[in-house]
């Protein structure tokens, strides 16, 4: 069973910074893609930046040079380091993986946090 867990929300003032983290857990034999998902209320889960090993990492437009998706293979982390923040920023993040768990040709498996609160307000 593989966990992904989330960490780092919170309540920031417009303007500020929050980094989000999220680690993968269990027995698996690698991770591809992962990526960043928002939902603000009333509306529909996003894509936020997503990371995919030797490939340059996507990100959704209104985000684009105020954040900076990272991860750390060998702690099976990602990272979303959220600068200049604003209020519509405020949603329920989400952390998304493929993960192969043998080294079989069986397909990778999609799984999903729980998700960490982020609110942008003075």
């Amino acid at each position: 069973q593989v966990q992904l867990v989330e960490s780092g929300g919170g309540l920031v003032q417009p303007g500020g910074s929050l980094r989000l983290s999220c680690t993968a857990s269990g027995r698996f034999f690698s991770i591809y893609t992962m990526g960043w998902y928002r939902q603000a209320p009333g509306k529909q889960r996003e894509l936020v930046a997503d990371i995919s090993s030797g490939a340059s990492p996507n990100y959704l437009d209104s985000v684009k040079g105020r954040f900076t998706i990272s991860r750390d293979n060998a702690k099976n982390t990602m990272y979303l380091q959220m600068n200049s923040l604003k209020p519509e920023d405020t949603a329920v993040y989400y952390c998304n993986a493929d993960v192969k768990l043998h080294f079989s040709s069986a397909p990778a498996l999609n799984y999903w946090g729980q998700g960490t609160q982020v609110t942008v307000s003075s």
